[in-house]
This record gives C-alpha cells, structure tokens and sequence, in this order.
C-alpha cells in the first residue's frame, strides 16, 4: 500500500464531535445554502421577467423532473466517491483513495454526455411528459437545451467538489460554491434583461459559472503535493473501486430517481386539478424548502467525513455521537422552515411573483405542505448516515419508502376527495411515516454499536465498504 504526499486527516478521529462538526459542517452549510440561494436567484430574476413571469416560472418547474434526473446521474458517482474517500483515508489506504479520483472523472464524463445526448435528442416530449403545456413548453425548452449543453461541466464540478471537501479541504469546496452563486446573480441580470436573452439567459449563467468553477477544481487536483491529486494515466478506471462507489451511490441515485418521478407525478396532478400556475406555485413552494434541506444536506455533507472516517478506524462511539449532534441541528433547522411556513407564507412566496393568484396558490401550498415539517431533518440525517457507512440497503429503503411507498400513493388517492390540497396535504402524511421508520432502523443500529468495542470488526453491521 503507497503512501501518497501529505498526511490524512487524523484529527477526524481524535479531536472533540462538536468541535469537527463545526469545523466541517459550517462550510457545507454555507455552501449548500449559496447553492440553493443559486437556484433562488434565477427563479426570482425568471418570474420577474416583462410579461411572461408566470408562464416562465411555471416552465421553469416543469423542468424539475429532468434537473432532479441529472442530478441523479451525478450522485450515482459523486456520493460514493465522497464516502469511499472517507473511509479509505481512515482505514489508510491513500493508494486506493488516489484511484477514486481518476474513477470519478471517467464515469462523470461518460455518464454525463451520454444523458445529454438522449435527452437532447427527445427534449420536447420529455418535457411535455413532465406536465409542460402549450403555454410553458417554450420556456422548459430553452432552459433545458442550454442546460444539458453544459450538463458535463456541471457533473465534474460537482463531483470534484465533493471529493475536495471529503479530502478535508471544507473550506475550498465552500468558496468554490460561493464563487458561483456570486456570479451567477452578476450574471443573470446581464444576460436575462440587458441582453434580453430571457430565461435562456438564467441558463448560460448557470452554466457558465459551474464551467469556471470546475476549471480551477482540476487546477487543485492537479497540485503533487496534495494528498489526492491526478496521476497518470489520468482516464482510468479501477474496476473494483468502481463497483464500490456505484454501489454505495445507488441509495441517493434512486432518491433522485424517485424524487423526479414524484415531481413529474405532482406536475401532473396539479396541472390535473390546478392548471399551469399551480405547478408554478409548486416551483415557488419547492424553492423555499429547499432553502432550509439545503442547510441540512450542508450538515450531512459535515458529518459525512466524520462519520466515515471514523467507521473506518472503527470508532463506533464517536460515530454514535456526531449522529446524535447532527440529528439535533437538522431538526432545529427544520423546525425554522415549519415556522416560516405557517407563520409567514405569502410574504415568503411574494419574493418569486407579483401575480396574486399565484401568491394565493403559492402561500396555501407553503402552509399545507410544510405542516409536518418540524421533524424531517431527523429522517435526512439518518438516511444520510447510513449511506456515510456504506450501508446500502437501509440508505435505499429509507429513500425509496418516503418517496414512493407514501408519497407517491397519496398523491394519486387524495386529489380524488381534496382535489389541489390533497397532493399538497401528501407531504406531512408521508414525511411523518419516514421519520417513524428511521427512528426505528436507527434503534437497531445503534443497539449494534452498544455491543462492540472500538476496534472490533464491524462485519456485522452490513457495510459494503471493505478495507
């Protein structure tokens, strides 16, 4: 086994919880919320376009199932990679660790160009599969087309990204993503209303921003005296680390898999029952809460280098506590979103649109939706986790059964009596079930850990990791 230039992050096992969490997470929150205040951005730059803000706004949500698609495409290799590369430092394989990084870019740029091409090819029905009508199917197109343009920049930037701060550079990945909200809202005027390029400009934007922030994460991974780094040959494939990073990718693939059909479902339905505005009202509802998830995925990106590394040196005392501690934070997080929702929704939804049935809509969405809100960071955290220790299966049933045991029924069985409330009263219903059943798997789990020792072989616990 190699050792590779640098020394691993030891301090990953050995200084206090709190104090790592912090270190680790504050970053990942601050860099999760500039993404999803990225996202914000050109939702609100798009619904405030001349005469068409209600109908882009609409467009822009019909994309949704195809962005959430994209993205899944991009987890399949990112999110396995980021935890295979925390484990491995810990067990301290750097060999094998090096290996991942040249994984990544390989099947990052495979996978992307070949979703770029067949989407591309049948764009228009997709979209129109996905609840686009007459009136937003130009709006969705033009988004889309430039989108999956730079679909592969887009892949390797949040992909090296990841793999940047799983290396124990959280602060580096957090500007990189700063840099890209800051000048993606410089640019998006410019190019929407300056340039008069509409909401294809919101798109150029977006991608080149991501395109400028993959250039300078090959300028890092290019740098010898960092503990990972590229080496030659640079397109390679390790096929054994790939199967392990595919299979521990595959729990958050088929969550974005799953969320994609559950908004072409909701478009569908509240296209059904609602029309064009309320799949923008979906839109708007579904940016505000992804502010708050998007804080919460920034202390799961903290606890997974943590957690990971510490399963790895087989710490299972210190992987019992940075759970705990990130459970208590997501729930405070998710508890402020359940606040806003109730307390303040038409101001919330004001922000997207001037269109007063779309607050309307947007505001009674908010509130319904969100009534179950307080306790989801608990179900998050534990998905999350799981997938941290390679533990595939539970990280995938929790996924899927939120999305499509729950979800996916009541949104189809309650419109039937509630018409448009029933797809938006789906979401408590089903939220509050998957916190019931992570709090369950969880019990379990941590009952195994009780019975071990540090240092002793975790085979019982079911991980697919191996050293």
């Amino acid at each position: 086994m190699a050792a590779l230039p640098g020394a691993a992050p030891t301090e990953l096992g050995t200084r206090k919880i709190g104090t790592l969490l912090r270190q680790y997470a504050v970053p990942g929150i601050i860099a999760q919320t500039a993404a999803s205040l990225y996202n914000m951005v050109d939702s609100i730059y798009i619904g405030h376009i001349p005469g068409v803000g209600s109908a882009a706004i609409s467009g822009l949500a019909v994309t949704f199932p195809l962005m959430n698609l994209s993205a899944a495409m991009g987890t399949l290799v990112g999110v396995g990679a980021m935890t295979l590369i925390s484990v491995l430092l810990g067990q301290k394989n750097y060999e094998a660790a090096q290996k991942v990084l040249s994984n990544v870019l390989t099947l990052n740029i495979i996978i992307s160009i070949l979703f770029s091409v067949v989407t591309l090819a049948f764009l228009d029905p997709i979209l129109r599969f996905f609840g686009a009508s007459d009136n937003t199917l130009p709006f969705a197109h033009r988004y889309m087309f430039i989108i999956l343009l730079g679909n592969a920049f887009t892949h390797l930037y949040f992909g090296f990204n990841g793999l940047i701060r799983s290396s124990g550079h959280p602060r580096v990945a957090m500007n990189l993503t700063l840099f890209t909200v800051i000048s993606n809202a410089v640019l998006d005027p410019i190019f929407i209303f300056v340039l008069g390029m509409g909401i294809q400009g919101a798109a150029l934007a977006t991608i080149l921003c991501q395109m400028m922030a993959m250039v300078y994460t090959f300028y890092f991974f290019s740098d010898k005296s960092r503990l990972l780094h590229f080496t030659r040959p640079v397109f390679q494939l390790d096929w054994r680390i790939a199967r392990q990073s595919l299979a521990i990718g595959v729990g958050p693939f088929l969550m974005n898999v799953a969320a994609s059909m559950v908004a072409l479902f909701i478009n569908q339905q509240l296209g059904k029952y609602g029309g064009d505005l309320a799949i923008g009202s979906y839109g708007i509802v579904n940016r505000l809460t992804m502010l708050f998830v998007m804080v919460c995925m920034g202390f799961n990106q903290g606890l997974q280098p943590i957690a990971g590394y510490n399963y790895g040196a087989r710490q299972y005392r210190r992987v019992k506590e940075v759970f705990i501690l990130t459970a208590k934070w997501e729930m405070l997080v998710t508890t402020l979103c359940f606040l806003m929702s109730e307390l303040i929704p038409r101001q919330a939804v004001s922000l997207f649109t001037n269109d007063p049935v779309l607050v309307d809509m947007a505001a009674h969405g908010l509130r319904v939706m969100n009534s179950g809100f307080a306790l989801v960071g608990f179900g998050m955290v534990t998905g999350n986790f799981f997938q941290c220790l390679g533990m595939v299966r539970k990280s995938i049933f929790l996924s899927l059964s939120r999305q499509l045991l729950f979800l996916l029924p009541l949104i189809y069985t309650l419109p039937l009596w509630l018409q448009e409330t029933g797809v938006w009263i789906s979401f408590p219903i089903s939220d509050t079930l998957n916190v019931v059943i992570s709090a369950i798997l969880i019990v379990q789990l941590f009952r195994k850990f009780d019975r071990l020792k540090d240092g002793e072989n975790p085979a019982i616990l079911g991980s697919t990791i191996q050293s």
